[in-house]
């Protein structure tokens, strides 16, 4: 089993409302696992928590515009990988074409 914190436990340590939390849940930001009716969160999603929370208390940044960051860097990432194997590609055609 993979290490875990319990939501209760993250409210203490971070000094959040509880409903911060569940709404991360609720809009998909996080996962989290459940057993005896414990929330719990995986370490390592534990960066991306905490990222999360330094946005909306910190920034003051509400649960929308969290989910649109979220959204728009997910997509971002995931242009950057395949302009990586695009990139990657051209490399790979453009030496084929170096040893004729």
């Amino acid at each position: 089993m993979s290490e875990r914190i319990s939501r209760e436990e993250l409210v203490k340590i971070y000094n959040i409302e509880i409903t911060f939390f569940d709404e991360l849940v609720d809009y998909g930001l996080i996962n989290v696992e459940t057993e005896n009716n414990v929330h719990y969160l995986i370490y390592e999603d534990l960066h991306v928590f905490e990222k999360f929370a330094n946005w909306h208390y910190d920034l003051e940044i509400n649960l929308p515009g969290l989910e649109v960051i979220h959204r728009m860097l997910k997509k971002m990432d995931d242009l950057n990988q395949k302009n990586r194997e695009l990139m990657n590609k051209l490399l790979a055609i453009n030496d084929r074409y170096e040893d004729i």
